[in-house]
């Protein structure tokens, strides 16, 4: 069993963010690495008087013999005043399912989450994803889900005289498993699918370089936003692509509040993508958003307006009981 994240969580990052003083909120952040963004949070929240403990959702267990039902390695016996959800972690299918109940089971106690089981869920589905924007009537690139590959290849016959097709992993991120369908001998196999296919019609590039935009949603405001720009089809920082700061359109800004919304998500990163009439489209909703790139062209400090966000989210609950 993985050891909690919790040595020396209580020491700050540096000298300069505030010690939390006492009877100040308690911060989970979900997480299976030390990384940059985790290190960036807890100084945040440490900025604005609150302790940020991370810890592994795999350590994290339902015990009924508790009053509330749950352990939480390092908050000693209590429930935190809030979680962030960086990762859920690599596991077979019952250890997801667990580590989701976890988060569905901390949400029934009242315990707000950044974001919820139900928003984590619907947004890395992809399917369920496509699904819920298409309902909103929220402006995607064509999608379809197959459960065969011969089905999968009527619908690129279908498809054909529109251009080429995107299969893109049920379950993923960061662009990775990604590919772009020229001719039926491209689409993976069953088992390399893993039995679904989501496919999506391909956007080309609207004159020699590929972009997009990601847009960072928090509580319900854009607050932050960059374009991704590369010579390669996949915009993704982590893949070489260049981020550029860029101002979103009103209806790009839009677009985003109304995606993050109709997944339930109270932090995303909305990725949006325009047509070859320059009409914007969102082709994802990720509610396990990095912002490295985009911090890399933003002025302020994105970790601390996140943690100010939850803490006045905390304020506002406690308001109304």
């Amino acid at each position: 069993m993985p050891a909690p994240l919790t040595k020396n969580c209580s020491t700050p990052l540096s000298a300069d963010p505030a010690r939390p003083t006492a009877g100040a909120p308690h911060i989970a952040i979900f997480t299976d690495e030390l990384d940059w963004h985790v290190e960036r949070l807890r100084k945040g929240f440490a900025r604005h008087g609150a302790r940020a403990t991370p810890v592994r959702l795999s350590s994290c267990k339902i015990d009924t013999t508790r009053a509330h039902g749950l352990a939480i390695p390092g908050f000693h016996g209590r429930l935190p005043d809030a979680a962030v959800v960086r990762a859920i972690g690599d596991g077979s299918l019952e250890a997801i399912t667990l580590r989701l109940g976890v988060l569905h089971a901390l949400g029934a106690l009242g315990v707000p989450l950044v974001n919820s089981a139900r928003a984590i869920e619907r947004c890395t589905d992809k399917s369920t994803a496509s699904f819920l924007l298409a309902q909103a009537r929220i402006p995607t690139p064509a999608t379809f889900v197959a459960g065969s590959r011969a089905e999968a290849l009527r619908i690129m016959r279908n498809e054909a005289p529109r251009g080429p097709l995107v299969v893109k992993p049920l379950f993923g991120a960061q662009g990775w498993g990604l590919k772009l369908l020229h001719r039926e001998e491209d689409l993976p196999t069953e088992e390399e699918a893993r039995g679904v296919f989501y496919l999506q019609r391909f956007v080309p590039p609207r004159d020699v370089w590929y972009e997009d935009m990601r847009i960072l949603v928090s509580h319900g405001e854009a607050i932050g936003a960059m374009r991704r720009r590369s010579r390669r089809w996949i915009t993704n920082v982590r893949q070489g692509a260049k981020p550029m700061a860029c101002e979103p359109t009103p209806r790009e800004r839009e677009l985003a509040l109304r995606a993050s919304a109709a997944l339930g998500a109270d932090f995303s990163g909305v990725d949006i993508i325009s047509g070859a009439d320059g009409l914007p489209m969102v082709l994802e909703v990720n509610s396990m958003a990095g912002w490295s790139g985009l911090q890399s062209v933003t002025p302020f400090p994105i970790a601390e307006r996140v943690a100010g966000d939850i803490l006045r989210a905390i304020t506002a609950r406690r308001a109304h009981g």
